[in-house]
């Protein structure tokens, strides 16, 4: 069989890809032919992403990847993070630029919505783990706003949906993505429109939702025609980075795991087939997001490497731009075991100044302050590392068993340090990689939607046939069970 060329879009918080996957019988290999800074900005005291700025971004990805190859793809796909969206009219028109997750209009939006609807009614309707930005709350806060954007749209299409329809014209929705947004039943399968009908907000703006692996349609024309491509199918895999991340993770059939979907945001948790919508879920704040397959991602969103880079945006500022590699090294040369933090604190989930939040976390929790900035680096990594235990020991209270191994996979699974004070912090084996676990969870599920690859299984057999991982042992275990009753006394009280 011929070997087959897919494009990959990923964005993330901070950057977005192109990626080319050339798959050739059970070998895939990767191609980046495309990096940028995802494009955002603050206009009109808004936090905003500049969706033409990320347009752009797309096309040269694209133009890029067909520059070698004739325009010949077997599929273009996108996936992005989740929550955020455009709006369009009935014609088709987009209604400004998609607000930023990160924006404050949704500060006391939640409670606001509790007095209306009960919190744990909310839960019950959606299985989602409550956060202030997801897009059932920013929709609240436009309707409390009186929005005459709101008033105004036909169609709501999250980021990734958004994208697909400047591709291919398509006004649908696929389920990962809309799973994210709070406002999904995954019992019944179905957008929760009585909630939203209770919150007044408006029903008719919610697209049809597709699974996972649909052809969506062609690309358009003109665009083909901008970018040197010919007409190809774009595939919807998982659109929410996430879902297309644990697509590839290398786990065989029958272990049992955990993975870590590490970035800007961590996301930690197991795959399922039905979701749990309990009490105890409730009061762990755990989440029923659906997967490729379909599978449920039964997980929790905890702050991840967000921390570490705000404090290196905040150094840049003062003049000192110090790498990633550059800044993990300052960290493992820094005492072990200072200062802790909560990286679920709200106002980390800000931009600007992490380094001053993190010293009123301290002052406030009467420790003292890192002094270094492999100190600080250090903190934001000891305490992602024990809200990793945490919420492994909340699974194993819901699911009543014992989780034997972590995989750790996405673009923090190249912090080394990290994952190694993961296997300590949790007294578990950790594998890491591969790197780009969400460029090739998209790309397999693109190939399974062709007839390329025939099952998620033999997908994952690819992963762990072409990609390199690394295992961590735990080790000094003692040391970090009592860092982790300090973390937990800490949290606590917080």
């Amino acid at each position: 069989m011929a070997s087959s060329h897919f494009l990959a879009f990923d964005l993330g918080a901070e950057s977005g890809r192109a990626i080319l996957g050339t798959l050739d019988g059970g070998k895939l290999s990767l191609t980046e032919k495309h990096r940028f800074a995802n494009p955002h900005g603050k206009m009109l005291g808004r936090f905003q992403w500049d969706l033409l700025g990320q347009w752009e971004q797309l096309k040269t990805g694209l133009r890029n990847a067909c520059t070698d190859l004739q325009g010949e793809l077997a599929g273009i796909g996108v996936d992005t993070w989740g929550v955020d969206f455009g709006l369009l009219t009935a014609a088709g028109e987009i209604l400004a630029n998609p607000t930023m997750y990160r924006d404050p209009c949704t500060d006391g939006v939640m409670e606001r919505t509790f007095a209306r609807i009960p919190r744990e009614a909310i839960f019950q309707a959606t299985g989602i783990q409550f956060m202030q930005f997801n897009t059932l709350f920013q929709l609240a806060a436009m309707g409390l706003a009186k929005s005459d954007l709101l008033n105004a749209a036909q169609t709501l299409l999250f980021t990734p949906d958004l994208f697909n329809y400047l591709l291919c014209g398509s006004r649908q929705s696929e389920l990962s993505i809309a799973s994210t947004s709070q406002m999904y039943d995954p019992r019944k399968r179905r957008w929760a429109t009585e909630i939203l009908e209770k919150l007044q907000i408006p029903t008719r703006i919610l697209p049809q939702i597709v699974p996972s692996g649909t052809v969506l349609g062609n690309l358009r024309e003109d665009v083909a025609s901008e970018c040197g491509a010919k007409i190809s199918p774009v595939i919807a895999p998982g659109c929410h980075d996430t879902a297309s991340a644990v697509a590839a993770v290398p786990a065989t059939d029958g272990e049992d795991y955990c993975y870590v979907s590490s970035g800007t945001w961590s996301l930690m948790g197991v795959e399922l087939k039905e979701p749990i919508v309990s009490d105890k879920a409730l009061k762990y704040n755990y989440t029923n997001e659906m997967g490729v397959g379909p599978c449920v991602r039964f997980l929790k969103n905890i702050m991840g490497l967000w921390l570490v880079q705000e404090c290196r945006r905040h150094w840049q500022k003062q003049g000192h731009d110090h790498g990633y590699a550059e800044l993990t090294a300052m960290a493992e040369r820094a005492e072990p075991f200072g200062p802790l933090i909560d990286p679920a604190h709200s106002p980390f989930l800000k931009p600007d100044d992490m380094v001053g939040k993190i010293d009123h976390f301290c002052a406030k929790t009467r420790q003292r302050n890192p002094t270094t900035r492999g100190d600080y680096v250090r903190t934001c990594l000891e305490s992602l590392a024990l809200a990793y235990r945490r919420t492994l020991e909340g699974l194993q209270d819901i699911l009543g068993k014992k989780i034997g191994v972590i995989h750790i996979v996405g673009g923090g699974s190249q912090n080394e340090l990290l994952n190694q004070m993961t296997a300590d912090a949790c007294a578990r084996p950790v594998v890491a990689g591969p790197v780009e676990a969400t460029a090739i969870g998209n790309i397999l599920v693109q190939a399974m939607a062709v007839g390329r690859v025939k099952s998620l299984a033999e997908a994952r057999a690819i992963v762990r046939e072409n990609f390199n991982v690394q295992r961590y042992e735990p080790r000094n275990v003692a040391k970090w069970d009592a860092a982790y009753q300090r973390y937990v006394q800490i949290v606590d009280k917080e």
